[in-house]
Parts: structure tokens; C-alpha cells; sequence
């Protein structure tokens, strides 16, 4: 019903920076409403994190590791959700998957992932 596209990810060295873009595919003829877009990373062995959300009205929170660092915006015009990744560190490294949630009307509530794009941070 909706699908993710990331573009952006990279390898950078620390205190580089990245632009992660998102973008949500609402498969034609669906009447589909997105309520927060955003941003969760992983690394393997690790817990998934979340590094920042934005609401529909561009209301947003960022994970304290990344604040001041990372600025997550949003094109409701476009079903696109950016992060603006500046000052990178190692520990940034991780896969970042897109996320976003919503309903179609009549539909039940829906959790949709991208695929992922990977980010590596290193010297």
C-alpha cells in the first residue's frame, strides 16, 4: 500500500557530511494519510534506534546522540521526509531505514519501512 525509497547513504569520513532522503509511494487508487515520517537506525548486535520523527504539521524530535548534528525535515507536497546529517562520527554508522505511518480511510492503522540505506562513517 505504501512503499519507502531511501537515497543518500554513503561512506563519509568523521565530520562529513549526508543527506538522507525518503520518499512514499501510495499505491494508485488509495486514499492513504501519513501521520509521522522519520528516521531509525541499526547496527548488527545492537538495538534499533530512532533518530529522529517528524509529524505531519512539521513537528519533530531528535535522539539526543544526534541533536545539534542531524536536522530532520519534511515536503508533505511530496511525500519526501529528508535528514541533514552534518558533523558525522563513527558511531554514526549504522543501516538508516525510513519509516512512516498512517491509514487509508476506512483502512486499519499501517507501519511502513524502507528497505534501508547504509551509512558508514570512518577514516
Amino acid at each position: 500500500q505504501v512503499q519507502l525509497v531511501e537515497s543518500g547513504g554513503g561512506f563519509v569520513q568523521p565530520g562529513g557530511s549526508l543527506r538522507l532522503s525518503c520518499t512514499a509511494s501510495i499505491e494508485s487508487g488509495s486514499i492513504f494519510s501519513i501521520n509521522v515520517m522519520g528516521w531509525f537506525r541499526q547496527t548488527p548486535g545492537k538495538e534499533r534506534e530512532r533518530v529522529a520523527v517528524i509529524s505531519s504539521g512539521g513537528g519533530s524530535k531528535t535522539a539526543d546522540s544526534v541533536k545539534g548534528r542531524f536536522t530532520i525535515s519534511r515536503d508533505n507536497a511530496k511525500n519526501t521526509v529528508y535528514l541533514q546529517m552534518d558533523n558525522l562520527k563513527p558511531e554514526d554508522t549504522a543501516v538508516y531505514y525510513c519509516y512512516c505511518d498512517g491509514r487509508a480511510i476506512g483502512g486499519p492503522w499501517r507501519e511502513s519501512w524502507g528497505q534501508g540505506t547504509q551509512v558508514t562513517v570512518s577514516s
